[in-house]
């Protein structure tokens, strides 16, 4: 932290520097032609709904990292992804936090919200942007936890929410636990309301040959168990998996040309066949 022995000196060039690192933040971004959510905070409403609430809870006054401070409940254009101000709109009353943090005077806690590893602030926006600009590694939170139905893990921008929230939807509609929950995952978020959509046929083709009801749970554990790890097997013995395919999204294109072919739900090695000499042709 720079000391010119007047806070009033010095807090006016913590907000320049802070204003030009966002700037060329800003900058370096769009000559990398990176997205605005690489740059951008993350919003706490687009996050708990893509994760999905289930409760929350206060934990009371603790100290976090200002690291794991990723985003906002309202104030994501007033500040980038690292709590630099985005304009001088509200420059007196930074300048006049960060003269008070430089003086030694109380800062109140802020309020955050805690998602995971993650915190979002709700109240203390200015409190955090002066922290950071003076290149401290904590600040005293509020802390309310929020329990969510997705595990709140590999969110790096918000791009990755998309993916996220039609994973949920997908769980909602076909509740997978333990493995089968780890297995069926894809990189292309359409794929989850095509896996939802393809157990929910095959439920409904069981129940009408069995004439007997299953409700959510049994549908989800009985087509992973007969219908999805059998053919993911089968596709992997007959080699026709590709290099970077998850076994989901083998599933679905295996699913998808067997169909096309034969126009019947069966499996066998003979589909396994005329489906891989279907791609030798295409290549």
């Amino acid at each position: 932290m720079r000391d010119s022995g007047s806070p009033r000196v010095d807090a006016e060039s913590d907000f320049m520097r802070a204003r030009r690192q966002q700037f060329l933040a800003a900058l370096a971004a769009r000559l990398r032609n990176d997205t605005d959510d690489v740059v951008q905070s993350l919003s706490f409403d687009e996050v708990v709904e893509a994760l999905g609430r289930r409760a929350e809870h206060y934990l009371g006054i603790k100290v976090i990292p200002l690291d794991a401070i990723v985003g906002s409940v309202d104030k994501m254009r007033d500040f980038d992804r690292r709590f630099r101000p985005t304009s001088a709109v509200s420059r007196q009353r930074w300048e006049r936090l960060s003269r008070a943090s430089r003086t030694g005077e109380d800062i109140p806690p802020i309020d955050v919200y805690q998602i995971g590893d993650y915190y979002f602030v709700r109240d203390g926006h200015h409190r955090v942007s002066v922290a950071r600009s003076l290149k401290l590694d904590v600040i005293e939170a509020r802390v309310t936890a929020i329990e969510t139905f997705l595990a709140p893990v590999g969110i790096a921008a918000r791009s990755d929410l998309e993916l996220k929230y039609w994973r949920r939807i997908m769980l909602q509609r076909v509740p997978f636990t333990g493995e089968a929950r780890a297995a069926v995952a894809v990189d292309d978020p359409f794929d989850y309301g095509v896996i939802a959509e393809t157990v929910e046929a095959w439920a409904t083709r069981t129940m009408h040959a069995e004439g007997a009801y299953m409700d959510k749970r049994t549908m989800a554990a009985r087509w992973y168990a007969e219908e999805f790890a059998p053919v993911v097997k089968l596709i992997e013995e007959a080699g026709v998996r590709g290099d970077d395919e998850r076994p989901a999204e083998a599933y679905l294109r295996v699913a998808g040309e067997r169909y096309r072919l034969i126009r019947d739900h069966a499996w066998d090695a003979e589909i396994m066949d005329a489906v891989r000499h279907k791609g030798k042709k295409r290549r």
